[in-house]
């Protein structure tokens, strides 16, 4: 008799362990649940262009070459005015706003207003293109400046071309250096999370570039020559004028901007 009662002990539990495991199967699935319900449903991964060489990194970095081509796309997209500045920058500056953070934002409607008071919008065609040789892959470590995981300077060296009708007006050599923060807060406008923050400094003219050859590490004499930029040059963009036709005054003015 003993024998039939310590089977049915033993078959009792056995039913209580398999019950114990059903149990803490459920927590386990419900904690997997919430879990997955919680994680993000879109990641941001930075892809480095040049895939000739294997590349490893944390999917959260955003690796220099992505931050110098997404400022200088946003950038570009921003300085292009296709058929009438007037029109074309404050529409760029309203359909790229989600890419600026809002202080930039309001510095770029503040320099909008100075350019129409001055008359340099009126009619005016212009575009930015880079410099050759002076990209991104010619001098990494000076086109972006990483000053943490959310903070970059980035270098510009770009050349801005102004047209009133068919006549050129304007051709500056420009150095940008533009601040560049990470803001993903709005991926559905704006899929790379990164936000142009204005200019770090202000705008510089650089000369053109020569027949010399070309600067090495060991001879950086030859390099291309800077001019500073005058006091309070961020602020008022009228210190960097560069009219190509002086002798018209209807194709620019004494203060126009770079």
């Amino acid at each position: 008799m003993s024998r039939f009662k310590n089977e049915v002990v033993h078959l009792q539990a056995h039913v209580r362990t398999l019950r114990q495991g059903a149990v803490a199967l459920l927590v386990i699935a419900l904690l997997l649940g919430m879990g997955w319900w919680n994680a993000p449903k879109r990641l941001t991964i930075h892809v480095p262009p040049d895939l000739r060489s294997g590349s490893t990194r944390p999917w959260w970095e955003v690796p220099p070459e992505s931050v110098y081509a997404f400022s200088f796309y946003i950038w570009q997209q921003v300085q292009r005015w296709p058929t009438n500045g007037e029109e074309d920058y404050p529409r760029n500056l309203r359909s790229l706003s989600p890419y600026l953070t809002p202080s930039c934002r309001a510095f770029l409607q503040q320099d909008y207003e100075y350019r129409r008071g001055n008359g340099e919008l009126r009619q005016r065609v212009r575009g930015i293109y880079e410099i050759p040789g002076r990209g991104y892959g010619d001098d990494p470590t000076t086109r972006v400046q990483v000053l943490s995981t959310r903070d970059w300077i980035v270098t510009l060296d770009v050349s801005a071309d102004e047209y009133l009708g068919s006549e050129q007006v304007k051709r500056a050599l420009v150095r940008y250096a533009l601040k560049v923060v990470r803001m993903d807060i709005d991926p559905e406008h704006n899929p790379f999370g990164l936000a142009l923050d204005c200019y770090a400094n202000a705008p510089q003219r650089i000369e053109a570039p020569t027949t010399a050859p070309a600067a090495s590490p060991a001879n950086p004499s030859t390099a291309l020559p800077m001019v500073p930029a005058k006091s309070g040059g961020a602020a008022n963009p009228a210190n960097f004028a560069t009219p190509t036709n002086p002798g018209n005054p209807a194709s620019a003015s004494q203060g126009d901007t770079p």
